[in-house]
C-alpha cells in the first residue's frame, strides 16, 4: 500500500520531481564526484598529467607517515601559526560584525513607512553585491591610496595630516577587509531576513501596539523571536564556513607589504601549493579545511539545538 501511494505521488508530482532531479544531478556531478580526488592528498605527489582514474594513479606510492605526509608538512610549516591566526581573525571579525548587521538593517528597513524611500534604500544597498571583487578591488585600491578619496576626506576633516597608503600597512588590512565585506554584502544578506519578516502575522503587531508597545519593543518581542529560526540556520552555516575567508576579496587586495596579516589558508594554497604544482599538498590542505568546517558545523548545530531547539539536523 505504501509503495502504491509513493508511486502515485511520484506520478502526480512528476514535473516537480524532474526539476528536483536536475538539482540532484548538479550536486552529484560538481559536489560528490570530485570527492574521489581527495585520494591525491594522501599520495606522494600527484601530477596533473595523470588521470585520477588511471591505474598508474591508484598504484602510485602513498605519502610518508601512513599517507599523512602533506598534512604534517603543513602543520610544521613556520607560517602555519600566522596563517591560522589570519584566517580565524578575519573570519571571526566578519562573523561578529558582518553577521548581526544585516539583521539590524532588515529590522530598520521593515520599520520604514515610505515605500518609495524604502525601495531606494534597498536598491542602493543591493548594488555593491552585483559588482565582482575585481572591480571593487580596483575601486578600493584607488580610494585607499595616499592621494585617494578617503585620505582627502580625512585630511579635510582634520583627522590626519598626510595621506596613508592603507594597503601597504599590515595593521590596516583586517579593518579594510571587514568593512569592505560589510559594504558589499549588507543589503543582499538582509533579503532573507526581510523575507522572513514579511511572513510574520501582522495581528501580532496590532495587538502589541494596542498594548502600548513601541517600535523597539515590537522589534525585540515580536520580530526577532519570529525570525529566530532563520537567524539560527544562517548562523550555523556561517560558523561552518569560518575558515573560508573569501579568496577573491583577499586576493585582489593582497600584496607583499601586507602579507603578514593577509596570508590566509586560501592565499597560502595558491602561492605555495598551486604555483609550485604541488597538487597533493594543496589537496591535503583543502581536506584539512573541510574536516575543520564539518567539526565547527557539528558543534554549532548542537549548541543552537540546546539553546533554542533549532538546528539543521
Amino acid at each position: 500500500m505504501r509503495k502504491k501511494d509513493f508511486l502515485t505521488r511520484l506520478r502526480e508530482e512528476k514535473y516537480l520531481q524532474i526539476m528536483a532531479l536536475a538539482g540532484l544531478l548538479w550536486m552529484l556531478i560538481f559536489n560528490y564526484a570530485p570527492m574521489y580526488g581527495i585520494i591525491a592528498g594522501f599520495k606522494r605527489n600527484y601530477r596533473i598529467t595523470e588521470s585520477l582514474f588511471s591505474l598508474n594513479f591508484l598504484r602510485s606510492p602513498w605519502g610518508d607517515h601512513f599517507g599523512f605526509q602533506h598534512f604534517l608538512t603543513f602543520f610544521r610549516d613556520p607560517e602555519f601559526a600566522d596563517i591560522m591566526v589570519n584566517t580565524l581573525g578575519i573570519s571571526l571579525l566578519k562573523l561578529a560584525i558582518g553577521f548581526p548587521l544585516p539583521i539590524i538593517f532588515a529590522l530598520l528597513l521593515n520599520e520604514l513607512r515610505l515605500q518609495r524611500f524604502k525601495r531606494v534604500v534597498q536598491t542602493i544597498s543591493y548594488l555593491p553585491h552585483f559588482l565582482s571583487w575585481v572591480v571593487l578591488g580596483g575601486i578600493l585600491t584607488t580610494w585607499l591610496s595616499d592621494s585617494g578619496f578617503l585620505n582627502q576626506l580625512f585630511i579635510a576633516m582634520g583627522l590626519i595630516r598626510e595621506g596613508i597608503t592603507y594597503l601597504a600597512y599590515p595593521q590596516y588590512f583586517w579593518p579594510v577587509i571587514v568593512i569592505s565585506d560589510v559594504w558589499k554584502e549588507l543589503g543582499w544578506s538582509a533579503i532573507i531576513y526581510l523575507a522572513a519578516i514579511s511572513g510574520i502575522d501582522q495581528e501580532l503587531y496590532e495587538a502589541a501596539e494596542i498594548d502600548g508597545a513601541g517600535r523597539l519593543r515590537r522589534m525585540w518581542s515580536i520580530t526577532l523571536p519570529c525570525i529566530k529560526g532563520t537567524i539560527t540556520v544562517l548562523f550555523i552555516l556561517a560558523v561552518g564556513g569560518l575558515l573560508n575567508s573569501n579568496f577573491d576579496q583577499i586576493f585582489v587586495l593582497w600584496n607583499t607589504l601586507n602579507a603578514p596579516r593577509s596570508t590566509v589558508i586560501d592565499i597560502y594554497v595558491y602561492t605555495v601549493a598551486m604555483r609550485s604544482m604541488r597538487f597533493s599538498y594543496a589537496t591535503a590542505i583543502g581536506l584539512f579545511k573541510s574536516v575543520i568546517a564539518f567539526i565547527l558545523l557539528f558543534i554549532a548545530n548542537n549548541v543552537t539545538r540546546r539553546i533554542n531547539d533549532v538546528s539543521l539536523f
